[in-house]
């Protein structure tokens, strides 16, 4: 029993456990409405743009989170614009956008001499955190997550219907720059966690198990958080054991969930859709 509380006896790891929880529950939520959208590129899109935004905030002097939030709104701006001036489709222009600042990124990075470490900012170091990391991440993953949930059926009517979301008057406008500016801020905060890459699997896995789970918004909300919030905990607590990657962990456990539920879930999972075609066969025959 000892052996297994071994990893509560150490501040960095309670430190660990309760920012993946909060990141988690964060990057769930938000999400849900990336998958209704179909913006899980535009997820990876900003995750990557990042990338020069902090290089350029280390050069100048200024917070990492200022320069990883304006380069990665500037990655949605500029994808928005060039979708609404061209007849180059959405998908094709995020990776044009993307490609082209994570490059300019790693170009920066190569040139400019600083203390970052690119595998930090790449994957992560949720057990580094310095000191005040954990009081930044809970405050503002709590703004956003609230901003979110207060708007949420603003948001859910926008991403699932945006030509009704205009009927009855909303500014779909403003809630695209919205819903932008959120997921920014998201990444930003992940990104001591799990870093630029596996952001990504936090910002669309999660919906993706609510999705397959349930056909009500509110209940993916929920089962979404749950596997989440579960999964950073459980993957914190496992690393240790393991001596692997943190950010590595608890994306595996997203993975195997979401697999779980692609296989057996209940009305849409895999083996509901073979038992519903043995049943259509019979009736059938």
């Amino acid at each position: 029993m000892s052996r297994l509380l071994e990893p509560f006896q150490y501040g960095f790891m309670v430190d660990a456990m309760i920012v993946g929880v909060a990141v988690g529950a964060v990057c769930a939520v938000l999400s849900c409405y990336l998958v209704l959208k179909g913006w899980s590129l535009m997820g990876d899109a900003i995750s990557h743009a990042v990338l020069p935004g902090i290089v350029i905030a280390y050069a100048i002097g200024v917070p990492l989170a200022i320069g990883a939030f304006g380069s990665g709104l500037l990655c949605a701006v500029l994808t928005g614009y060039i979708k609404a001036n061209s007849r180059v489709k959405e998908d094709t222009v995020m990776g044009v956008v993307f490609t082209g600042l994570f490059a300019f990124g790693l170009v920066l990075f190569t040139k400019i001499k600083s203390d970052l470490h690119l595998d930090h900012i790449l994957f992560g170091n949720i057990l580094g955190l310095a000191a005040g990391d954990l009081r930044d991440t809970l405050i503002v993953g709590g703004l956003t997550l609230a901003i979110v949930l207060a708007l949420r059926r603003d948001l859910l009517l926008f991403c699932f219907d945006p030509g009704q979301a205009r009927t009855i008057g909303l500014r779909t406008q403003l809630l695209y720059y919205l819903l932008l500016s959120l997921l920014a801020v998201t990444i930003v905060v992940s990104l001591k966690a799990v870093g630029i890459i596996l952001v990504i699997a936090m910002l669309v896995t999660p919906g993706c198990i609510g999705y397959l789970l349930t056909d009500r918004f509110n209940t993916m909300l929920l089962i979404a958080v749950v596997s989440a919030t579960g999964s950073s905990f459980v993957g914190v607590y496992v690393s240790f054991f393991l001596n692997a990657s943190t950010g590595a962990c608890i994306v595996l456990l997203q993975a195997a969930l979401f697999l779980a539920a692609l296989l057996w879930a209940p009305k849409h999972g895999l083996l509901a859709a073979r038992r519903q075609q043995r049943a259509a066969a019979r009736v059938s025959m």
